[in-house]
């Protein structure tokens, strides 16, 4: 009987073989092949990034690389309208004001909101303000222009959320605000908590000490002298004032009694004690506060009642 097959001769199988330098150019050629392809890919992916982000966030890719939210945020922030269609505009300014609660502001600035240097435009100066603070050296509050860490408040001045993030000192507790137009709209988280729900806020709040974020409000329907708004203003004549300690995590609010003409409530810390004076030029003049309360009043007492100065 005759197989169909038999054993080839040296001489057939030498022809069929690879030589090593043969294989070896063909490992050469498929590495050259996979490179240019990846390097197409990581062109074609800057493209798409510049085309969707804008130029100014490739300046931050240092520190985007290793941030732990950065990332997120730009996405929700430069996808707003897809990412608005999908989940609703609720859920959509809930979670931006997350991201933002969670946000270095280096964060912030590579999102291209204005700074404490310049609110019209995005930071100018990624490659040093994207850099990291010097050993053992605290990031201060009311910090603006070419500093590492970036600026310390962020305003936007483009959308219609008219975003307001402001860094306390250390960066240890932050404000962030949505005015969107109208006090009644108005969303603020301090710490990362929602603040002063079903109340009108004025466009913008400041930090007392480091630790006491104020804000004011609506005022009184009842007051003698409330009318409605004077020119440039938000809410009415005479306005209430939020404060909230980022500290103890709690909220007062203290209404002006008929003989009080809050126009423009203010916050000083001393001394252990708060001070509220009618207006920031009262404060500054030395007048006599209006409110003088413990800074550290328990719990179970009101927070709102008036005392004596």
């Amino acid at each position: 009987m005759k197989w169909p097959w038999r054993a080839k001769t040296r001489a057939e199988a030498d022809g069929l073989a690879f030589d090593e330098d043969s294989i070896g150019k063909l490992i050469e050629e498929r590495i050259e092949a996979e490179a240019e392809a990846a390097e197409a890919a990581e062109r074609a992916g800057h493209r798409r990034m510049v085309e969707r982000w804008g130029g100014r966030v490739v300046d931050w890719q240092g520190w985007l690389a290793r941030s732990p939210v950065g990332v997120d945020l730009l996405h929700w922030w430069f996808d707003e309208v897809e990412l608005t269609a999908l989940v609703g505009e609720e859920r959509y300014l809930e979670r931006l004001g997350e991201l933002l609660s969670r946000a270095e502001a280096r964060d912030v600035a590579a999102m291209g909101l204005g700074c404490t240097r310049r609110v019209d435009r995005a930071c100018r100066f990624a490659e040093v303000c994207g850099q990291d603070p010097p050993p053992g050296e605290e990031l201060a509050s009311h910090r603006h222009g070419e500093v590492p860490g970036a600026c310390s408040s962020f305003i936007d001045c483009h959308s219609k959320h008219q975003i307001d993030v402001t860094f306390a000192d250390g960066d240890r507790h932050r404000s962030v605000l949505f005015f969107r137009d109208h006090p009644g709209k108005a969303l603020l988280w301090v710490d990362g908590v929602r603040v002063g729900e079903g109340r009108r806020l004025d466009n913008g709040g400041f930090w007392e000490d480091d630790r006491f974020f104020t804000i004011r409000i609506e005022g009184p329907e009842d007051h003698p002298e409330q009318g409605i708004p004077a020119m440039g203003r938000r809410l009415y004549n005479i306005v209430s004032l939020l404060i909230h300690d980022a500290v103890r995590g709690t909220t007062r609010i203290l209404v002006p009694e008929a003989g009080e003409s809050w126009t423009d409530p203010v916050l000083d810390v001393s001394e252990g004690t708060g001070r509220v004076y009618a207006t920031r030029e009262d404060r500054a003049a030395g007048a006599t506060p209006d409110r003088i309360f413990p800074l550290d009043t328990p719990l179970h007492e009101p927070l709102d009642a008036p005392q004596a100065g």
